[in-house]
């Protein structure tokens, strides 16, 4: 019977080909050239680390941070006076932690990421046509 863990956080940088990855818990590094593979391939080494100990780790046991400053930089196809406007912040604050000039608190944090899930859950839900 295989075991399961807890979440694990792994901590996301951009890098100048991709993507690495490492974990706060455990000496579990990883790479990738894109988001989608970087996650695959975290839940590749994780579950190679932790083969022996007979744990398995699925998506749902690992948390996967990425700072505000990387991730708009990946992401620049989300605009943060867009996003701003859409969670009702003051666009140039967004901006101000968007460049790392300034740390958001918890509950700002929590807004922004509430605001990006919504416009990820809109776009998940259209559908595109051609004429």
């Amino acid at each position: 019977m295989k075991k399961n863990i807890n979440k694990t956080t792994i901590i996301v940088e951009k890098t100048k080909t991709g993507f690495s990855a490492y974990a706060n818990d455990y000496p579990i590094f990883s790479t990738g050239r894109t988001i989608p593979e970087l996650i695959n391939n975290t839940i590749e080494a994780t579950n190679f680390y932790l083969e022996e100990q007979g744990i398995t780790i699925t998506l749902e046991n690992l948390n996967f941070e990425i700072d505000f400053k990387q991730f708009f930089q990946y992401y620049r196809v989300l605009n943060s006076k867009f996003l701003a406007e859409k969670i009702g912040m003051n666009p140039t604050l967004l901006s101000q932690y968007v460049q790392g000039r300034k740390k958001p608190s918890h509950q700002q944090t929590e807004k922004i990421l509430i605001g990006i899930h919504q416009i990820g859950r809109e776009l998940t839900d259209l559908n595109l046509i051609y004429r």
